[in-house]
Order: C-alpha cells, then sequence, then structure tokens
C-alpha cells in the first residue's frame, strides 16, 4: 500500500502529512520533477500526492507534460488522488478544465480585507468523506496566482471570497485543494526565506498570523488527510 508523493519543487512537500504517513507505517516514495526525476508509473501506488511548486499548468515544457500524462493516466484508472495548489491545478488541466490567472492574487493567511482566508463548504456538500470531522468553514494558507474554470463533469466542494474554486472533486475518488493544509511552522521558515511571493512580506506577522490558527489548521489538516487516506482504502 504505498503511496506516490510528487514534489514540484523540493521545499513544497509532504508537511503534516509525513507525520501521519509515518505514524500509520504507510511507505512512500517521493519523486521532485524539478531536480530532474522521472514521475514513477502511478499505476503502482494506492494513492498519489501532488503537491506545490511555481510552474503553471499550461507551461509546455517537458516537465508540465509528463505531469499531466501521469497525473491523467492515474485518474483514467481510478487511483486516488490528491492535488495541493499547483497540483489542484494539475488534476483539473489533465482532465479537461482550465487554468486561467486569478483576479485576486492569494499569498498568505489573510485577504485584502484582513481576514483570515477561509473554504466554505458547499450546501449540500457537508457530507462528502472528504470532510467527516470538519466544520463548514476552515481557515486556510494561500500561495497562488492563478486559478481553474471547471468541467461541468467536475465538483466543487468548497469555495473562497476572493477566489470562488477551492476543493474540488474529479470522479469518485480525486481531489484538489487550491491552498496549502499541508504546511508546518518550520516549513513557513523555509518559505519565507526562499519563496519570492513571501520573502517580500513581513515575516513576523505572517509568523504571528499562523500562531493565531496553528492548532485549529493542524487539526483542521490532520482530519483532510486521514480522511483522504481512508478514502483510497490505505487507512
Amino acid at each position: 500500500m504505498k503511496v506516490l508523493i510528487v514534489k514540484n519543487i523540493s521545499r513544497e512537500g509532504e508537511g503534516i502529512l509525513k507525520k501521519i504517513l509515518d505514524e500509520s507505517r504507510i511507505s512512500y516514495d517521493v519523486a521532485e520533477p524539478d531536480s530532474g526525476e522521472d514521475i514513477p508509473d502511478p499505476l503502482n501506488y494506492a494513492a498519489i500526492f501532488v503537491f506545490g511548486g511555481p510552474d503553471s499548468a499550461n507551461d509546455m515544457t517537458g516537465k508540465m507534460t509528463d505531469e499531466l500524462q501521469k497525473v491523467r493516466a492515474a485518474i483514467d484508472n481510478g487511483i486516488p488522488y490528491m492535488g495541493i495548489c499547483l497540483g489542484m491545478q494539475v488534476l483539473v488541466k489533465a482532465c479537461g478544465g482550465r487554468i486561467e490567472k486569478s483576479d485576486v492574487r492569494e499569498v498568505g493567511f489573510k485577504g485584502p480585507d484582513g481576514e483570515h482566508f477561509k473554504v466554505d463548504i458547499c450546501r449540500g456538500k457537508e457530507k462528502e468523506a472528504l470532510f467527516n470531522g470538519l466544520g463548514k468553514s476552515l481557515k486556510i494558507f494561500h500561495l497562488h496566482g492563478e486559478t481553474v474554470a471547471l468541467t461541468d463533469e467536475m465538483e466543487l466542494l468548497a469555495t473562497g471570497k476572493f477566489c470562488r474554486n477551492q476543493i474540488v472533486k474529479v470522479g469518485e475518488n480525486a481531489y484538489g485543494i487550491q491552498g496549502h493544509f499541508e504546511l508546518t511552522p518550520e516549513m513557513l521558515d523555509i518559505w519565507l526565506e526562499k519563496d519570492p511571493d513571501l520573502n517580500v512580506l513581513n515575516a513576523n506577522e505572517l509568523r504571528n498570523d499562523f500562531q493565531a490558527i496553528c492548532e485549529e489548521y493542524t487539526n483542521n489538516a490532520e482530519n483532510l488527510f486521514k480522511n483522504f487516506l481512508g478514502i483510497a482504502g490505505i487507512i
């Protein structure tokens, strides 16, 4: 029951998910295509996670072309999938949707109104298995300038105030989340140093924003990841 983790850039990876996998003794492989590594055949895994990065799913690079093809193969063969940020956009693009510039570039924990970014579960979607044990509104960290346009076959599960399409479902067991639930304080420190959209902001303010919601955020993230692993039949 091994899972595959695809890191589109080395600093954006498992985070909170790693703790869950390790505690549950779930083995996993990590592929870093940004470092020149090939993405393994997804059909050899029980589930796939694709994390964020600075690429666009619209890029015509060999890296992105291969990633889109591998993700489409996974979906076509019913492999459970979770995409975070770019990983969500890759899912939508691979399955026939569009990637577009977002009207609001969402970066950090708070929006232009000074309030914490959050995703609101759509009416009628509260009983979706991914949301077991969660409330109707979840605070989240964002780091993106693009958004997705869904096809009629895709299901919108949660929305945001500034960027509408926040959590989507494709088929029976493929999910995309626009924001970052995997973030840990240690990861945030690395991102603040290395990410060009973050290292121009006030680092102490961002750390304080995280500290204010860290327990709630972490509990929600652990629930989401465990729910997905349950959907995938792994735990």
